[in-house]
């Protein structure tokens, strides 16, 4: 065990992101479980919360093993790994079904956390991309490849943990890589938790209105014109 819980990872992670106080750059948190996490960021460095929906396509015998991954918009980027598509023996016919059902969930949740509002805008900002961990590295890349198309300025990628081989990966996509542990052997994201128990709709929510509650009061404070949600 690396970390107590996610607000433990949440708290050494904004302590290493602190340089990015004060600075144009918007948080984004992989939900459900990259939420907590990114809140306690976003507060740290006074910068603004949003969520990017992006899902894991998992493996039909192997659910939690990524074979590709699907992010939201109005073109939806889907990212196949190859090899493991290979090794799997997954169809494109079994890829494309998965596929299909997570954009359902990815939806469901848009409409869920957000109720319409539109994402905030990342053209020429710095971006820190947070998820609670990264095995595979899929899920991140499509959200990477996402922000390019969105013209995102810097990517910094920030996690607590993450398998070396992702790294190696998401070093082509990334900017840069905030990781706070990359351990040679990697069984699980879950397996550097204390406490890693799933965070529901409900969770997301409050952060989320927590989060719009601190941005909103600090603009008041400071009387700076910065866009908040709604």
């Amino acid at each position: 065990m690396l970390f107590a819980n996610r607000e433990d990872a949440g708290r050494r992670l904004a302590a290493a992101l602190a340089e990015y106080r004060g600075k144009d750059c918007v948080v984004l948190a992989l939900p459900r479980g990259g939420v907590p996490i990114a809140a306690i960021v976003a507060d740290a460095i006074a910068a603004q919360l949003d969520l990017l929906l992006v899902r894991k396509i998992g493996a039909t015998l192997n659910p939690e093993l990524a074979i590709g991954a699907i992010v939201d918009g109005s073109d939806p980027i889907v990212v196949r790994n190859l090899r493991l598509l290979r090794l799997t023996g997954t169809t494109d016919a079994a890829f494309d079904r998965t596929a299909a059902r997570e954009l359902a969930e990815i939806e469901r949740r848009r409409e869920l956390y957000l109720r319409g509002r539109a994402p905030l805008d990342v053209k020429g900002r710095t971006v820190i991309v947070i998820d609670d961990g990264i095995a595979t590295g899929a899920t991140m890349q499509v959200a990477l490849k996402s922000l390019r198309d969105r013209g995102a300025g810097e990517l910094v990628v920030a996690t607590p943990v993450a398998s070396q081989d992702a790294l190696e990966m998401l070093a082509e996509d990334a900017d840069r890589i905030v990781c706070l542990a990359s351990p040679d052997d990697f069984p699980g994201v879950g397996a550097f938790y204390g406490d890693f128990r799933q965070l529901e709709d409900e969770d997301v929510i409050r952060l989320l209105a927590a989060a719009a509650r601190r941005t909103t009061a600090g603009t008041r404070r400071s009387g700076a014109r910065h866009p908040t949600h709604p």
